[in-house]
């Protein structure tokens, strides 16, 4: 299937009669990189689609609305990074639980067969990245697993390319650290 543009997705959406089949286009383009998007930053699976949902109710009701100086995928995955990051946060206060306890828990969940059955190389990447600060982690996920550019994840994260680059490397150093003295326990 030919994949649609985003300006012939925003131009059916300003049609009400085409507006359903817009959005319907605009699922298939971005659910699923949006649901990774998400998941790798929850990890859990479940609360990832209640968030995958929320997500696109938001971008149902603000569409219309939508300024195209920005480009659209970029804008979605604002809208999901601040929903994981605000989700994240509730989740935290709600349990009054330490965010380096929050990532244990994340880590030990992640050898269940219901998230994850890669290798034990690919185990190991998941747990690094999750001792990385809440920053970090969302700024190496958009680079190495989303292959974003640094002037998308500036739009997304409203932060410098200057102060991207220079998380994003601390972040791999700190993985290659992790990687190398870190030994899998199961």
């Amino acid at each position: 299937m030919k994949q649609v543009e985003d300006a012939e997705i925003l131009e059916k959406f300003s049609v009400e009669r085409t507006r359903q089949e817009a959005f319907s286009l605009l699922l298939n383009k971005y659910q699923q990189k949006i649901y990774w998007h998400i998941r790798r930053l929850v990890i859990n699976h479940d609360d990832t689609d209640d968030l995958v949902q929320d997500v696109f109710v938001k971008v149902w009701k603000n569409l219309g609305n939508f300024r195209s100086d920005s480009q659209l995928y970029t804008w979605i995955y604002r809208i999901a990074t601040n929903e994981s990051i605000t989700f994240l946060n509730k989740q935290k206060r709600q349990n009054n639980t330490p965010l380096d306890e929050v990532s244990s828990e994340v880590v030990e969940s992640m050898v269940e067969p219901s998230y994850f059955n890669g290798t034990e190389i690919q185990l190991k990447l998941q747990r690094a990245i999750q001792t990385l600060p809440e920053k970090q982690k969302l700024i190496f996920n958009m680079k190495y697993f989303d292959d974003m550019k640094y002037e998308e994840i500036s739009e997304v994260l409203g932060t410098s390319v200057g102060a991207l680059k220079a998380s994003f490397h601390i972040a791999v150093k700190k993985i290659e650290t992790f990687m190398l003295n870190e030994d899998i326990r199961f």
